[in-house]
């Protein structure tokens, strides 16, 4: 088959509606959706704790936040399996080859990230935006909020950048997931697979899909952003 012949057959693919692609963006949206969900709170608060409070081992968790952005995807992929593993620490659980396993890996590939990222963008921060709050008799929960607000935008390119990350990686999905068609299958390891298959069609309607996914989150934040944001 030429690639003409399968980006035609892609484009059927999608525009038919087959089940089984569809299923994949399914799963790989929604995996991706609950790992954001999971890892943005507490990522966030992190960063706000090391930008405002100093304490013993703060340098010591910059650094750590820092490498872990750096790391390969099926690093930590392997140091999750062996987590996960039967004979693991989280064994128990039964998370090794499911979407909750799945979550659990992506939540940990974007946490860096997020934490990274509004951490940068609370210490770019003018100092005034709180110190004006609290002159005007906000207390501590209201300056945090007033802050957080000022940065918005940046927070939001964090999670942005965060969900780029974890709905194009393949390492670590592969890894906890196993690739089980219908349950643990998503947009890049059904790329993977079917490409190393010699089936281009699917492969080539799934990277439709994640270039599609990529112009749709940044046309939302640069909408979210203002007019300008488009420019």
């Amino acid at each position: 088959m030429s690639l003409s012949e399968a980006a035609l057959q892609a484009l059927h693919m999608l525009l038919e509606g087959d089940p089984s692609l569809w299923g994949i963006i399914y799963v790989s949206l929604r995996v991706c959706f609950f790992a954001m969900l999971l890892a943005a709170p507490p990522a966030i608060m992190l960063a706000f704790l090391l930008a405002n409070f100093s304490f013993p081992g703060r340098r010591i968790l910059v650094v750590l936040i820092q490498t872990l952005q750096a790391l390969p995807t099926v690093v930590i992929g392997l140091i999750l399996y062996f987590l996960l593993t039967r004979n693991g620490p989280l064994g128990a659980y039964g998370l090794l080859f499911t979407q909750g396993g799945m979550i659990l890996g992506e939540a940990v590939l974007a946490f860096p990230i997020l934490a990274a990222m509004t951490l940068s963008a609370l210490q770019s921060a003018d100092p005034r935006v709180t110190e004006t709050a609290r002159t005007l008799g906000a207390g501590s929960i209201r300056a945090a909020w007033t802050l957080m607000m000022e940065v918005r935008f940046a927070i939001m390119a964090a999670i942005v950048t965060g969900f780029a990350r974890v709905i194009s990686e393949v390492g670590c999905a592969m890894m906890i997931g196993g690739n089980i068609a219908g349950v643990t299958r998503n947009i890049t390891t059904a790329i993977a697979l079917e490409t190393s298959k010699g089936e281009f069609a699917q492969g080539i309607a799934l990277g439709i899909v994640l270039v599609a996914v990529a112009l749709v989150t940044n046309a939302g934040m640069a909408l979210l952003q203002g007019k300008g944001g488009l420019k």
